[in-house]
Parts: C-alpha cells; structure tokens; sequence
C-alpha cells in the first residue's frame, strides 16, 4: 500500500485574519504519495462541511496524487455564510497549491454542495463576475483568483438555492410555527399519496418555490427594518427543509436509492426536527446562499463558464442527488472535453463497498488519459 504524508495548512485569507484565539480563517489538510511533490492536485471545498478528512484523500493520494481537503471560515457555520468570502478563501488553497506545493496542474472537486461552489470559483477566476450583495462591495482579493486547469464533480446538485427549495415542506402555513401545515399541500398526509399524482407533484413544487420567494420577500423587509434600528443583519430560522417526495416516491427520477430515508435516516422525523440545512440563517446569508431570486450560488450561470475539461459522477444509489442533477451540471458546462459518468454509489460512497475505490479509479484514469 502506498504509504501517505499528511500536512496540516493553515493560512490567513486576505479579508480575514488570525482569530484572536489563534486559528486561522482557511484551514485543511494536505494528502501526497510519501517522499513526493506531486505535479497534479485535486482541492476539495465545501460550503459548510468540514472536508479537511475527505473519503477522496487518501484515495486520490495512493493514486500518485496531492490531495487539499480545504476549508473556508465558513466551516461549521454556515448561517453567516457570504459567497464572495468563501471564494477568497478557496483561492488562499488554490494558491497554496501552485506557490508552495510546487502543483502545475490543479483540479477543483465539487462534491455533494462543493459542487456549485467550485464552479462559483472557476467562474469568478476566468470572468470575474459577482455582483455586490446589498451594498457591500466585491473584495479586490475576489477579482484576483487564480484558476484551476480540470473540475471534477461528484454527487453534485445545481446549486444550494435549487437543492434547498427541492427539499423543503411547502405545507407549513407559518414560518414561526414549524408544527404548522396544509394538509393538502403534505407528502406525509397519506391522502396525498405516496404515489403523488402529476397534479400533486405540480402544485407541490410550485409551492415550494413560492415559499422560497416568501421568504426572500420577507428577509428584505426586515433586513429595511434592521437597518433603520441601526442594526447590520440578524439572524432568524428556517424549518423543516426534508420533505423532497422523491423520499417516498420510487417513480419520481427512479434510481437505485433505498426508499424511505434522506441523508440523516426517517425524513418525516427529521423534517420536524431542527436539523436540516438552511435551518439557522442571517438575513445576508439567506439571499447570499439560499435565495432562488438572489443567491449567486446557482450552478448552472457559472457552469456556463467553465470551459476547462469536466468530469461529472453521480451515485446511482443517491438518495438526494439525481442523474437528472449530473445531467444538468454536465449539459451546461461550457467545457468541449467533457464526461458524464453514472455509477453504482449512494451519496457517501459508501456502498457498494467497492463504490469508493471505484470512483477513486475512475477519476484517475480521466486525469491520466489526459496526460496528468
């Protein structure tokens, strides 16, 4: 077996400094065969989830190749969360790699919610493009991004904004109260079905557009009322975002998924719990990441951009993410060189037990077949 070095890095961004506890704004793990500096290295970032432990690490760096599993600030706490930070930070990794790492050729990994982001980063770094966020400037360090050479997405879905509003419960009747609903608009009120009708399905995600907007509406009213108090932000929650019909309905976007679960196990359960993402929010964070009229963390107007050779896997056992998603992120894609792979994998890549090997197989060959 391949032996495997590990370093710790941990940079400061340029619109950030050392917290005065001593740690650093951009933190991760770098993964390299032992005793080499290897010419090629993937950086995996994600919004929210730590991902300085990555599955891919090790897999990647058995392969011959360097591994960057690479935080931003926003690690952990993703209701503060602003897009524009986010990507000064994931180009302190992209730097690290190629000034201090000694990388010629580095490949951007988007998996699972990484996947918009990292198109969000090339975008930005080929055709600076993001608009200021009410009022407040695009930092410098944003318009000065070093670009990556090869994207590779994994599990992807085609933006935060799009796989929130996919999943949350259009049947609450008041934001305030998570254990209101609309029993006509409730994919757990068995009169609805499963199986959902056409008719259903129809008003079901109408709904849950609409009550994005809602909240979008309601989030600039207040941030109005916020800031004629002399306040800044404020931060404020959002319930029961596990309510997806595809959890209980096999017919809608079939793939191998089990049945009857989301990501955190029994949805119903879990939508009336207060863990789900989205669920901690400020206002800024809202419309920078979650807001279908405002968020610039869509996927597809950056995918549209990207024009460096692409990879797209999806798990065909994925219980959240769909082929329909990597068809999307694959069809959009500016890139002449491009792949869409489906494979046996659920989300985590965790069964088969074979599945993480295999995706880690599959993306080295496309790197070698491309001469790195």
């Amino acid at each position: 077996m391949t032996a495997i070095e590990k370093e710790f890095v941990s940079r400061p961004s340029p619109t950030a400094g050392r917290n005065g506890a001593g740690y650093m704004p951009t933190q991760g793990v770098y993964y390299r065969p032992a005793g080499s500096r290897p010419k090629t290295a993937i950086i995996a970032t994600h919004y929210n989830v730590d991902f300085s432990e990555h599955y891919m690490a090790e897999l990647m760096a058995s392969r011959g190749y360097g591994f960057l599993g690479w935080n931003t600030r926003f690690r952990g706490i993703e209701q503060w969360f602003t897009l524009e930070h986010a990507l000064v930070d994931i180009g302190v990794g992209v730097r690290w790699l190629r000034e201090e790492a000694g990388v010629e050729n580095v490949v951007l990994l988007g998996n699972s919610g990484g996947g918009s982001l990292m198109a969000a980063y090339q975008s930005q770094a080929v055709d600076p493009n993001l608009e200021p966020l009410l009022g407040m400037p695009v930092p410098e360090a944003a318009l000065e991004l070093l670009p990556a050479d090869f994207y590779v997405s994994t599990n992807a879905h085609p933006g935060r904004p799009e796989v929130l509003t996919d999943w949350f419960d259009p049947s609450i009747t008041d934001e305030n109260d998570p254990m209101s609903v609309d029993p006509s608009l409730d994919m757990y009120n068995p009169d609805n079905g499963p199986p959902y009708s056409p008719e259903f399905m129809e008003r079901y995600r109408a709904a849950q557009v609409a009550r994005n907007h809602r909240i979008t509406d309601w989030a600039l009213k207040e941030l109005e009322r916020v800031q004629a108090a002399g306040g800044f932000d404020r931060n404020f929650n959002m319930h029961r975002a596990w309510a997806d019909p595809r959890y209980l309905d096999p017919a809608l976007d079939p793939n191998d998924r089990e049945i009857g679960v989301c990501y955190l196990g029994p949805p119903k359960f879990f939508n009336y719990s207060p863990f789900g993402i989205g669920c901690n929010n400020s206002i800024r964070t809202w419309l920078s990441m979650w807001s279908l009229k405002h968020s610039q963390c869509r996927a597809i107007p950056h995918l549209k951009r990207i024009t460096i050779p692409a990879l797209v896997v999806q798990g065909l056992a994925d219980g959240g993410v769909f082929p329909v998603d990597a068809q999307t992120i694959h069809d959009n894609l500016a890139s002449t060189d491009k792949t869409l792979e489906l494979i046996p994998g659920d989300h985590y890549m965790l069964v088969p037990d074979t599945a993480r090997d295999n995706l880690g197989d599959l993306v080295a060959a496309w790197l070698q077949a491309r001469g790195v």
